[in-house]
């Protein structure tokens, strides 16, 4: 639950299966507004997200057709859905996270994301935000904007969150990992890797970090 005494509103953009960095913006925030107007650009959270694997870090990437020739819409890119992608990563999830002591519990919930067809990436990254905080039970006051403005007011801009290069600049609370004893503790992974781990404590976890 959020916090009653938090007033901070947000800016974001919506991703696929955001950072665990951008849940503790959310957990923070008294209401969260998504950015959806802005341009699509390619090497970010848009299309992509980190797990942590058998070999470590491990990029999932949703095919999306776009072309950096022309400006184009982040509402009007297409995912390539001719690609078998949704199997691909579901299988992934498996392989990377059955052991984990959540996998189970929250895996029903999470697989319609995988056999449901979505025409774009950002009707998909809003489908996945919605389901992952109905599975923290993360009640959440969202809107969207209605035009693109590059300065914010009355709003904190996290929007710098959709990029992956910058990731390491966040530094969060070790916790358990599947993999921890062969490569260590991974920061900053997909919201899954702390769903599947602290299931029912990643509330807790997330409300007790602080973005620098």
């Amino acid at each position: 639950m959020i916090r009653p005494y938090q007033q901070m509103n947000i800016l974001l953009h919506p991703t696929y299966f955001p950072t665990i960095a951008t849940f503790v913006a959310i957990t923070k925030a008294n209401k969260v507004v998504l950015e959806i107007h802005d341009n699509y650009q390619k090497q970010t959270y848009r299309n992509r997200c980190y797990i942590y694997a058998a070999n470590g870090k491990l990029q999932l990437s949703v095919p999306v057709i776009f072309s950096q020739k022309n400006r184009q819409k982040y509402s009007e890119v297409k995912i390539a859905n001719d690609y078998k992608w949704q199997d691909n990563h579901l299988k992934t999830l498996e392989s990377a996270y059955r052991t984990s002591p959540f996998y189970e519990f929250y895996i029903d919930d999470l697989q319609p994301l995988f056999t449901e067809t979505f025409e774009t990436i950002l009707d998909f990254n809003l489908r996945c935000f919605e389901v992952i905080c109905e599975c923290l039970q993360l009640e959440v006051d969202i809107s969207k904007t209605e035009s693109f403005k590059k300065e914010t007011k009355d709003l904190k801009d996290y929007r710098g969150l959709v990029n992956a290069k910058k990731e390491n600049i966040i530094l969060l609370d070790p916790y358990t990992q599947v993999f921890y004893s062969k490569h260590g503790y991974i920061n900053n992974l997909s919201i899954l890797d702390l769903l599947f781990n602290e299931g029912t404590n990643a509330i807790s976890y997330l409300e007790s970090q602080d973005l620098i």
